[in-house]
């Protein structure tokens, strides 16, 4: 069982990109901690199948949608579908992402919109929108899932990497207005973890080209981020805000 459990408050927590990967993970230990979940995916038939998976095993109130993040006149109705299947709103996890890896020819205006626009903009146009629902839960906190690649140079995506390196930034802004009311806001920097996003670079580069360079000698797993996020969106984490907690093994401190 999670420990955090007796520490959890009992809102609702809504997590984009929350069908796969990190952002599944995260609706999984949250709903193992006890706290109803909101599932927003572009997959609406793997959100909701995922919800239901989450509602069933962990008996919590469960829902999938469908939301592009991109579309910011469609966050209404998916946080009043979210509140009325939760019963509240006391947590956002902003996992959704997309990276791109054509380097810096590559960009395109179109390429650069779309980074921004799933990446980073959500962050602030989502945490704005749930404000009330956030102010009326106490003990309610956010989580940004970044990456390490805001520190790190990284040549082959520079729409992504500028992106998460906002986000950090960003997040040290909403802290210092969130704190007025007592919401907590961090951020998550995850290294290389075995997710869909990272499986391409996986098959097309040699073996031991990630783990050679990273201090525990392996992958990362998505629940392994997801202990960090359940950890910061607990009351245990109730004086962490503003604050960036690195989950990579060891890569950015390597230097091998």
């Amino acid at each position: 069982m999670n420990m955090n459990q007796n520490h959890t408050p009992g809102s609702g927590v809504i997590v984009t990109g929350g069908a796969s990967g990190i952002g599944y993970a995260c609706a999984a230990a949250l709903a193992e901690a006890g706290r109803p979940v909101a599932l927003w995916d572009l997959d609406e038939a793997k959100a909701r199948e995922h919800a239901a998976t989450l509602a069933d095993r962990y008996k919590i109130a469960a829902i999938g949608l469908r939301l592009d993040v991109r579309h910011p006149h469609h966050y209404a109705e998916a946080i009043e579908q979210s509140r009325s299947a939760m019963g509240s709103i006391g947590g956002l996890v902003h996992a959704a992402g997309i990276v791109d890896q054509s380097s810096l020819e590559g960009i395109t205006i179109e390429s650069w919109a779309a980074g921004m626009e799933t990446n980073l903009r959500p962050l602030a146009l989502l945490v704005r929108d749930l404000l009330p629902d956030l102010q009326a839960n106490k003990g309610s906190a956010i989580v940004a899932i970044a990456s390490i690649n805001a520190t790190l140079g990284n040549g082959f995506n520079p729409i992504y990497t500028a992106a998460k390196g906002g986000m950090l930034s960003l997040v040290r802004s909403l802290a210092d207005r969130l704190g007025r009311d007592g919401i907590r806001i961090n951020s998550v920097s995850p290294g290389q973890i075995r997710t869909p996003m990272l499986a391409p670079a996986l098959e097309a580069l040699p073996d031991g080209t990630f783990e050679n360079r990273i201090q525990l000698g392996r992958l990362g797993e998505p629940a392994e981020v997801a202990n960090a996020v359940s950890f910061l969106l607990s009351d245990q984490a109730s004086y962490i805000t503003a604050a960036e907690l690195v989950v990579d093994g060891g890569n950015i401190s390597s230097q091998r």
